[in-house]
């Protein structure tokens, strides 16, 4: 296993819409591996293909506490079908670090999704897997969390955002 590199804003590839697995091998099942290591040891709750260089429709998520042992869930070409109810609280993404906003999201989901294998999966969720769930989904169609801000915090967060890169950069 390996850790990647997660790619930051505005790296061109989170923009970029995800492309459909069409094979279930070898190479993918290490790929959810390297993904998990990585969202782990960030640490997140969850990660996209694409957050890692890569344009496949692919993501890890694990919302479990971190006192229980791990709940990895892979998804692979991931679809929400449904959706009820709403919710509105902060998010950060491990391809933004160092901002948090409030976002929109829907409060319950259910997602139809490929197992490792190829299997087809549907999964009703909640709360906080159903926000993950969505924000992960949305890497895979190259929308950020901060494409849900209005104009006005999204020009605030490019501002903010600048100044945090500026200072990390110091630092180095």
């Amino acid at each position: 296993m390996a850790i990647m590199r997660i790619y930051h804003y505005p790296e061109p590839i989170l923009k970029v819409p995800a492309k459909k697995v069409a094979t279930f091998d070898a190479d993918l099942q290490q790929l959810v591996k390297d993904m998990a290591e990585t969202m782990y040891a960030a640490p997140g709750i969850g990660l996209a293909a694409p957050q890692v260089g890569i344009s496949q429709r692919v993501i890890v998520i694990d919302c479990s506490p971190k006192e229980e042992a791990p709940r990895l869930i892979a998804a692979i070409n991931p679809e929400i079908v449904a959706r009820s109810g709403e919710r509105c609280e902060e998010e950060g993404c491990l391809s933004v670090p160092g901002y948090y906003a409030n976002v929109p999201r829907s409060e319950a989901i259910t997602v139809i999704f490929q197992n490792l294998q190829g299997e087809r999966c549907e999964l009703a969720t909640e709360g906080l897997l159903a926000v993950a769930f969505q924000h992960e989904i949305d890497h895979l169609d190259g929308i950020l969390f901060v494409d849900h801000l209005s104009p006005l915090k999204r020009g605030i967060f490019r501002r903010k955002y600048r100044k945090i890169m500026e200072q990390q950069e110091e630092q180095l």
